[in-house]
């Protein structure tokens, strides 16, 4: 493909600052897989865009963008590569850090990104990240203003070539004349990677950007509403925390993802998402798959939990842990999009088409079974042999409970009716696990881990 040229430069490594570490830092030990940590500056100009004229964001995804301004930017790129250039699998994944929460969120503890090979570069790409949101300001420049107070997005405009002039930083074309992020390793592939918020800005790339960029080479949709976001924002940025408590609106597709691109796209979805993606399914092509999952939901409770455990490391300020929320958590199919997305890339293996959630009804609604759970779809091993009705139905009416859905465990009683005792339950088990390894959803890596909370769950 043809790239546009860089308008970036790179500088780092980052040490020091106030805190001494890079925000929201992997949690794991990372030299144990043979990995380094090192945070980057990439700054220079970059570009906004707008609608050219007469042009629309029709529901087909076509939507035609034309460069509109631009403004100086500068950010931090904080990168995880494998110290042997040999393990390398040749794939940097760029993520759109989330700024949801008013800071940066992302998840730099994969098993499969630093078991599989990949290089993982987790980027600023928006204004929030930096500035923070009121009313608790936590965002780089606030958290740590010796190390990251020189940085500045103007506006969320500006976020998708910032983006781009990340991908191009650490792409098979990249100056290596100074500071090289990627330590002189052999990119040969660049996937774009986000979730919610940053899912739906990186659908606008998809449908938008990248048929004038060409810069990236797959992209993985995580937990995507169906609804690409806006080009022009001005100041405007997404402030849930100044309605917490408001009924959740317009989280519902909008649109399809474009279809011309000739690069792989992967959407993996949980139930919450099924729903908002009701209307704007698409069918698996060549270059397109779409993964939804029962029972699952926007966010669960072990996800919130090592959330929590990061975010007292870095001295946030954040809700408690909440309780009674969906306990089936969809890392472990984020890692399976990983390693498809590699063989898809590599040696042309798209990943395993899977069932969808059952809807029924006018309007549409979930099927669910005769323990409540959804019917259809992705059934990981808690959903299909169940110790309790994990769903996306919230336990209240606001947002943050929209995101988390519930998770009510079957009484004692129920479960000894199911399985008669905990030896035959996890023989079940393991074999729901095994099924889903089986059909591409799981990794065999998966399995023990699985099993050993499922043990840890069972009631005596």
């Amino acid at each position: 493909m043809t790239q546009v040229s860089s308008r970036s430069t790179v500088s780092g490594p980052i040490t020091g600052g106030k805190r001494g570490w890079p925000f929201a830092a992997s949690t794991l030990d990372i030299s144990k897989y043979g990995y380094t940590e090192a945070e980057y500056y990439l700054e220079g100009t970059a570009t906004s865009y707008k609608l050219a004229p007469g042009a629309e964001l029709t529901r087909d995804g076509h939507w035609n963008a034309v460069p509109s301004g631009e403004s100086p930017f500068r950010t931090r790129m904080l990168v995880y590569r494998p110290s042997d250039p040999v393990k390398f699998n040749g794939t940097a994944v760029v993520v759109w850090n989330n700024v949801t929460a008013g800071y940066d969120l992302f998840s730099a503890e994969s098993l499969e990104i630093f078991e599989g090979g990949f290089a993982y570069i987790c980027l600023t790409t928006q204004k929030v990240g930096i500035e923070g949101l009121p009313p608790v300001n936590q965002g780089l420049a606030n958290w740590d203003p010796e190390r990251y107070g020189t940085l500045s997005i103007p506006s969320d405009d500006y976020s998708y070539d910032v983006f781009t002039q990340a991908a191009l930083a650490v792409g098979p074309n990249r100056s290596r004349e100074d500071v090289d992020p990627m330590g002189g390793l052999d990119v040969r592939r660049v996937i774009g990677q986000g979730g919610s918020q940053s899912a739906g800005r990186i659908a606008t790339y998809v449908n938008a950007i990248q048929p004038l960029t060409h810069a990236f080479d797959g992209f993985i949709l995580t937990i995507y509403f169906g609804a690409g976001s806006p080009l022009e924002v001005g100041d405007v940025v997404v402030n849930i925390n100044a309605a917490p408590n408001a009924r959740p609106r317009g989280l519902r597709g909008t649109n399809f993802l474009r279809d011309d691109l000739g690069v792989p796209i992967f959407v993996v979805n949980s139930e919450l998402e099924a729903i908002a993606c009701y209307e704007v399914r698409q069918p698996d092509t060549q270059t397109f798959r779409y993964w939804e999952s029962a029972g699952t939901c926007h966010v669960s409770a072990q996800g919130q939990r090592d959330r929590q455990a990061k975010s007292l490391r870095d001295g946030l300020v954040t809700a408690p842990l909440a309780e009674g929320i969906n306990r089936i958590p969809m890392i472990p199919l984020y890692d399976a999009a990983f390693h498809h997305m590699q063989r898809w890339l590599t040696d042309d293996t798209a990943p395993p088409s899977q069932p969808k959630v059952e809807f029924a009804g006018d309007p549409a609604e979930v099927v669910r079974d005769e323990h409540g759970i959804a019917s259809g779809g992705i059934r990981l091993p808690q959903a299909d042999v169940p110790l309790a009705q994990n769903s996306a139905i919230p336990l209240k009416d606001d947002i943050y409970a929209y995101l988390g859905g519930s998770s009510h465990p079957f009484p004692r009683e129920k479960v000894h009716a199911l399985y008669g005792d905990k030896a035959t339950f996890l023989a079940k088990f393991e074999a729901a696990a095994k099924q889903s390894v089986a059909a591409g959803v799981l990794l065999p890596r998966d399995v023990p881990l699985l099993l050993a909370e499922a043990a840890a769950t069972y009631p005596n």
